[in-house]
């Protein structure tokens, strides 16, 4: 009976797995099929077996190799047991392509495979191996008969350089060196390797973005100087919502994403309205046709406590219905006193083979955040005679009993249909909810007196409901003119938000509270409600449009990107106070039929390197009002870039170097002293016209040389108004960024080391807050910080890792919140210990 090799750790248990009739019948025609008839590679496949990745297989038994051979490619091998009974392997060691990693284990064998399907292998025996010393036929063998799409899942690679192709850009699947615009991904490794669990954590060690905290669990995002308003799951756009700070997406837990896509630039093309900074696209695991999982337990500073279990396995013997259940959960404290989380998050997903070309996804994730004593709005920056703060880092603005519960839920589907002529439609939605409620009071509302300490209180209780929904259909493949071949998609997504924030009356109010900030000891009061509301903060947004883009291919070395989007937008505001109705207001925008074109050009110089240009734009309704009260015009943006890409060392290392200009109207600059009429002291705004931004991106990702991974970048960027004055200070002029790893060799090849630096220069802000009447500048000098991690592999089930951050335990801001003038300190030096099994 045939068997199958997905990485078991036992092959005589795999030989157990029974296929059906029909599958053997299959099977065995396929295995019957002539050489002559296997003869042509389609490009993809090809490129998919070139693919290479690093192996460690002994020589013995063949069946037991090509058992571990399966699981580390991720692949699925048919076959039936008698063809490796009693035959052995010389082993595998070193890095190797998909197909000559087979070539390698089946020498001498007489055997060979072929491929059935995407990711899916049958071994047999070689029609012209004659005897079991046959090697050279043996290798001639390995072919593929049928064609496998380029997989971008970086699960299992090793590898911190991208898997595969990337649709974030313009939804065409495209490699990173065949996009024309500034594509980072977080790789699975790169994760697992800097103990990256949340979503803040894996963006500040990503290429060109800034993580503003304001809060300890409030941070904004910054891409080449502006702010990114979006986030993406699986290609599906959700909005953000900082004002209530009910952001689901920002709570995420890593532990059920593969990768983390980001592009910098104007994404307009599928995002529709937003900054000309960037989207995060989160990518979700899917389940996998082998078994496969691994559960893990850390301890950490702060008493910091993680437990993780991720199980993958087919659901049938088939292996078209799979499934995969992933939970984690963490608590513990942090480096600010008093402050405590206390998180979990369950996913599940099915995956279903409806048809030889249709896939059905469905899924749900759920994630629980119940932090406490932490704080919302971070600690006052100035003094009241205009000098900065300088407070410990562990220093807490937040009473002790401060919570802040957001519970988030996501459901989720997908269809994949394959049409005729390598064509795919595609079908997919999202829908979260989000459930935030707080309570807290927090030592923030005005500029203590630098002697005496007394500060007033901002906080209450507060409650808001969050709904998205977001739906996409797009169909992609190849078409002919002109005696060549060129790629399309065209689509249509669309998108809804809703948000109701209610900020409840309390019996003893805490906002105007006094207390001294030195010796308050995070503690007050608690308020309670009574029943009524203060507010009404009722968000809502609608957008939807079509897309589409071609990829057009002149020359072999040369393609021509052409796209446009056609966008409908929607968004209301309303801010009702039942007790002072002279503040209720009412602001909503309304922008039809707006064109947002794409064009760009790659020119492939040989077949590692490549340079190209782009043009992309975007637009952004603002809710933000000047000193008059008027709503602001929509800001207009356009991104200009050009760049060197390369692909080196067959793939295993990608480069990328970028220089770029985004030109913008009407962007919103706070105006200095003035506020907008009849609200509480809401600060104004003004548009800027002519504001630019110039930089330069550089950044390099893969394995250099065996077991070595080098993650590393630089970025420079400033932004000046139109009569030259520098603007967006806030966002560092200069980053750099490295993380490495190495394996060694010999007696310590179960040991891994690894460390990195983040450097950024100086930020700054000036302000000319009401209460003062004086301008005054914060800022967070240039710094550097450290970290280190070393892993050992007590075997292929067990490994530890130490996790070593911020060694030299430098104290910085980490952001600032130019609206309440506040700042927030990032942690302080802290280690984590974790115990991983894999199965």
């Amino acid at each position: 009976m045939p068997s199958l090799f997905a990485g078991h750790s036992s092959a005589s248990a795999l030989a157990r797995m029974r296929r059906t009739t029909v599958q053997a019948a299959v099977l065995s025609a396929l295995a019957a099929t002539p050489v002559w008839a296997q003869s042509t590679v389609p490009a993809s496949t090809a490129q998919a077996g070139a693919a290479t990745r690093g192996y460690d297989i002994a020589a013995g038994a063949l069946g037991a190799a090509l058992s571990h051979f399966a699981g580390q490619s991720g692949i699925t091998l048919s076959a039936d047991p008698a063809l490796t009974e009693g035959r052995q392997t010389p082993g595998l060691h070193g890095r190797y392509g998909l197909l000559d990693g087979f070539a390698q284990l089946l020498q001498g064998s007489g055997l060979a495979v072929t491929q059935v399907g995407e990711q899916a292998f049958v071994l047999r025996r070689s029609a012209r191996a004659q005897s079991a010393d046959a090697s050279a036929a043996a290798l001639a063998e390995v072919q593929v008969t049928a064609q496998a799409e380029r997989s971008a899942v970086s699960e299992g690679t090793g590898s911190y350089a991208a898997a595969g192709p990337s649709a974030t850009a313009t939804r065409l699947n495209m490699t990173l060196k065949e996009t024309p615009q500034t594509v980072s991904v977080m790789t699975r490794q790169r994760m697992d390797d800097q103990k990256l669990d949340t979503v803040a954590a894996v963006l500040e060690q990503t290429p060109g973005l800034s993580v503003q905290n304001v809060g300890s669990s409030r941070f904004s995002i910054y891409s080449r100087g502006y702010t990114i308003d979006n986030y993406q799951l699986d290609g599906i756009v959700t909005a953000i919502d900082f004002v209530s700070q009910n952001i689901p997406q920002s709570e995420a837990d890593m532990a059920i994403y593969d990768r983390v896509e980001v592009l910098r630039g104007a994404a307009g093309l599928l995002v529709g309205a937003g900054d000309p900074s960037g989207t995060i696209n989160l990518v979700r695991k899917k389940p996998t046709r082998n078994f496969q999982g691994h559960a893990s337990a850390g301890v950490g500073s702060w008493d910091r406590r993680r437990i993780e279990l991720d199980v993958s396995t087919p659901l049938n013997q088939s292996g078209s219905l799979r499934g995969r259940l992933v939970g984690a959960h963490e608590s513990g404290g942090t480096h600010v006193d008093f402050s405590r989380v206390n998180k979990s998050v369950l996913y599940g997903v099915l995956e279903a083979d409806l048809g030889p070309e249709t896939t059905l996804t469905l899924g749900l994730d759920t994630q629980r955040n119940a932090p406490r004593g932490g704080t919302g709005s971070g600690l006052p920056l100035f003094y009241s005679n205009g000098e900065q703060t300088d407070f410990a880092a562990s220093a807490n603005a937040g009473a002790r009993w401060n919570t802040n519960r957001i519970t988030a839920t996501n459901t989720f589907a997908a269809l994949e249909h394959r049409l005729p002529n390598d064509w795919m439609l595609k079908l997919s939605g999202n829908h979260m909810r989000g459930h935030r409620k707080s309570s807290s009071a927090d030592a923030s509302w005005g500029f203590p007196d630098k002697a005496v300490g007394d500060v007033q209180l901002y906080g209450g209780m507060a409650k808001a409901q969050q709904k998205q929904t977001g739906f996409d259909v797009h169909a992609q493949g190849p078409w002919t003119l002109w005696g060549r071949q060129h790629e399309a998609v065209v689509g249509f997504n669309w998108s809804q938000f809703e948000n109701l924030h209610q900020a409840l009356n309390t019996e003893d109010e805490i906002e105007g509270r006094t207390i001294n900030l030195y010796r308050w000891n995070n503690w007050t009061e608690r308020p309670v409600a009574d029943g009524t509301k203060f507010m009404d903060y009722n968000g809502w947004q609608k957008q939807y449009g079509a897309y589409g883009a071609l990829r057009l291919k002149p020359r072999d070395d040369l393609a021509v990107i052409l796209g446009a989007r056609l966008s409908h937008y929607a968004y209301r505001l309303t801010s009702l106070y039942p007790d002072i109705p002279n503040l209720n207001k009412v602001t909503s925008r309304n922008e039809s039929s707006v064109l947002t074109p794409y064009a760009g050009i790659v020119y492939d110089l040989n077949d590692a390197h490549a340079v190209y240009a782009s043009y992309t734009s975007i637009f952004k309704p603002q809710s933000m009002r000047d000193r008059t009260g008027d709503v602001l015009d929509p800001r207009e943006g356009q991104n200009y870039e050009i760049g060197l890409k390369s692909s080196l060392l067959g793939g295993r290392v990608q480069t990328a170097v970028a220089l770029y200009e985004i030109r913008q109207n009407n962007l919103a600059e706070i105006d200095a002293g003035h506020t907008v009429p009849n609200t509480r002291n809401e600060p104004a705004y003004r548009a800027v016209d002519g504001a630019k931004t110039r930089g330069l991106d550089v950044e390099i990702n893969g394995e250099l040389s065996q077991h070595w991974q080098l993650g590393a970048s630089y970025n420079y960027s400033t932004t000046h108004d139109a009569d030259g004055t520098r603007i967006n200070t806030v966002f560092p002029r200069q980053m750099a960024r490295v993380w490495s790893s190495y394996r060694l060799s010999g007696a310590w090849s179960g040991l891994t080391v690894g460390g990195g630096l983040n450097w950024q220069s100086r930020t700054y802000f000036s302000a000319t807050p009401w209460q003062l009447g004086k301008t005054v500048t914060a800022q967070q000098k240039s710094y550097v910080v450290a970290h280190l991690m070393a892993r050992y592999d007590f075997s292929k089930q067990w490994s530890a890792t130490l996790h070593l951050n911020n060694v030299f335990n430098k104290k910085y801001l980490q952001g600032f919140d130019q609206t309440f003038y506040t700042g927030y300190y990032a942690s302080t030096r802290n280690a984590m210990l974790n115990l991983k099994y894999q199965f």
